[in-house]
């Protein structure tokens, strides 16, 4: 189980479908749910390709998921064409690349040259350069008020799989008391992406500047792929104390990109979560007995 957060909602993935539900401008929750597409599962048992798959189709289902919620709400006469949505996808993914591949590469190479770095430590300066605009941006945009509800909607995605997951009742109030933190999170991904950028480019060494930029773009692939194994497998293996301390750094810096959500917000999480339910999770769901909450001011942690 796994989703994002959209426009006044959340999209949930699930074995067989994935779903949208979202708050209405008129305070109603409005929830569209669709089959889940499976060419990423022809590559489930091939290590790294799976990877590369895998996103290529949850960005696929983001975007999507991401423009309907946005259309629902603004006026019909508003709303966003499937060809302005490309345009969109098509610009954010190159100033993504732009931001946090080219320019760190551009910049530590201006310092390798002035201060005479070369081997590991020059991609352990490149890597550090790409955390700082990667910190930096996350800080920045966590101030405005709609991301900063979009992070809300963030927390609640990972309160409602923490109920799911922990066999408790799947209600809002049920998963309110979980924290916001989940190591399957993206925010945690992006930070594994940086680490592991940094081992794969020391295999590069430091080449001509025009190898170099497009050595970032072309390896592009190979580091989501070994990300992808890497959360993969820290997920399976989170009992294990090591496992946990590699994980801290990224859980830890998903307090920028979540926010204790309104109770409200998580009624909606919980909305998707249920509408992506097989009928066999859905009878082991409902057959789970109701809990008797004890009022606290303060969710309790998760640890997955």
């Amino acid at each position: 189980m796994g989703g994002q957060a959209v426009m006044e909602g959340v999209m949930m993935r699930g074995e067989r479908s994935w779903a949208v539900a979202v708050r209405t401008p008129e305070g109603d929750i409005e929830v569209e749910t669709h089959d889940a597409p499976t060419w990423a599962e022809r590559w489930s048992k091939i290590p790294l390709v799976r990877g590369i798959m895998a996103l290529a189709e949850s960005m696929a289902l983001g975007f999507k998921a991401l423009a309907w919620s946005a259309n629902r709400q603004i006026p019909e006469e508003e709303q966003i064409s499937s060809k302005a949505m490309g345009w969109t996808i098509g610009f954010a993914l190159a100033l993504f690349t732009g931001i946090f591949i080219l320019l760190p590469a551009l910049v530590a190479n201006g310092i390798g040259n002035a201060f005479d770095l070369d081997g590991f430590w020059f991609h352990v300066a490149e890597g550090g350069l790409r955390l700082g605009i990667f910190l930096g941006y996350l800080s920045l945009i966590g101030l405005l008020p709609d991301i900063k509800r979009v992070f809300q909607y963030h927390g609640a995605e990972h309160k409602a799989i923490a109920a799911y997951e922990n066999d408790v009742e799947l209600s809002a109030e049920s998963a309110q008391r979980f924290g916001t933190a989940h190591v399957r999170c993206g925010t945690n991904f992006l930070l594994t992406v940086m680490v592991v950028t940094i081992v794969v480019y020391s295999f590069v060494g430091r080449p001509s500047l025009v190898v170099m930029i497009g050595s970032r773009i072309v390896l592009i692939p190979l580091i989501a792929g070994l990300s992808y194994e890497v959360i993969r497998f820290a997920a399976k293996h989170m009992r294990w104390w090591w496992v946990r301390a590699l994980m801290k750094p990224g859980l830890l810096l998903q307090k920028l990109t979540t926010r204790q959500p309104s109770l409200d917000q998580v009624e909606i999480a919980v909305a998707s979560l249920k509408a992506v339910l097989t009928a066999e999770q859905r009878a082991e769901v409902e057959a789970r007995p109701p809990i008797r909450l004890a009022p606290t001011l303060h969710p309790a942690p998760f640890t997955p």
